[in-house]
């Protein structure tokens, strides 16, 4: 009975936003395991939570020095968990931004899209066939003006006889990554940041984890050409993706930049659209 009762009392206490309020705290909490899972951070919260188990633990078997450890523990662990868990934070905060604001550097017409990703395909494939390694970048929402200025600015048509010319072996700009940013190639030779993921494929050389990891920190499309088997790679939002035929990598790319930034008018267009019409009545 005294179950029931307690049951009764909350119950009685619940109203409309109460519901709100587990609701949010819910999907705040779901959208924080899909991105920490199959990270780092993972393993590192189920230690923490294994801290916190054992806190009244010791404290029940009377473990006096485990337990004083434990709570001088919990007491620094909020300034600890901002410090190891920054990476994840960091992403998470982008990820947020980038689904609360549009930004500028994003194509949206499918015939300006279809015409660069054809130029990038057909030098892909003809990278790719001559087992020439390449780093191609293709900025979305995240901007990477800080990458950008860590190579040699272009501002170049895109093109698949520049994209080749870029990549060819011993000249000065082949060693790094490439940048595409609204329709043009604005820097080559850039470097990137290698992915801190121990749990890629050894066999990766530096190129693809520089590629894995740039991807790791923004939403950029990332296309990787193999230089010792030809082999085309795609890395997105830290995964990595390979033997990719042209054809196939094509019709991703587009379906990636069309469908995600040609949706429905966005939530901050609707707002603008609401305040021109209360200004006009």
């Amino acid at each position: 009975m005294e179950l029931i009762d307690i049951i009764q009392n909350s119950l009685k206490g619940l109203n409309i936003w109460s519901i709100v309020d587990i609701l949010v705290v819910t999907y705040i909490f779901y959208k924080t395991y899909s991105i920490i899972k199959e990270t780092r951070a993972m393993q590192l919260l189920k230690g923490v939570l294994l801290i916190i188990l054992l806190i009244p633990l010791s404290d029940i078997f009377h473990l006096t020095m485990l337990n004083w450890i434990l709570q001088r523990t919990i007491t620094i662990g909020v300034l600890s968990m901002v410090i190891i868990f920054q990476p994840e934070i960091r992403r998470a905060l982008e990820r947020i931004g980038r689904s609360a604001f549009k930004e500028g550097h994003i194509l949206q017409d499918k015939d300006t899209v279809d015409k660069i990703l054809k130029e990038v395909i057909t030098s892909v494939k003809n990278l790719a066939e001559s087992k020439t390694g390449a780093l191609i970048i293709i900025e979305q929402a995240t901007g990477l003006e800080d990458i950008i200025s860590t190579g040699t600015r272009v501002d170049a048509i895109v093109s698949a006889a520049v994209l080749e010319n870029i990549f060819v072996v011993n000249t000065p700009l082949h060693d790094g990554a490439t940048i595409i940013r609204n329709g043009r190639i604005v820097a080559a030779g850039c470097f990137l940041p290698l992915t801190s993921n121990n749990d890629i494929n050894k066999k990766l050389g530096t190129r693809h984890r520089a590629g894995i990891g740039i991807s790791e920190n923004s939403d950029a499309l990332v296309i990787i050409v193999s230089e010792e088997t030809g082999n085309i790679s795609l890395a997105i939002n830290g995964r990595l993706t390979r033997n990719y035929t042209p054809k196939k990598l094509k019709d991703i790319l587009m379906n990636i930049i069309i469908n995600r930034y040609s949706k429905k008018i966005t939530y901050w267009e609707k707002v603008k659209g609401w305040r021109k019409r209360q200004k006009e009545k």
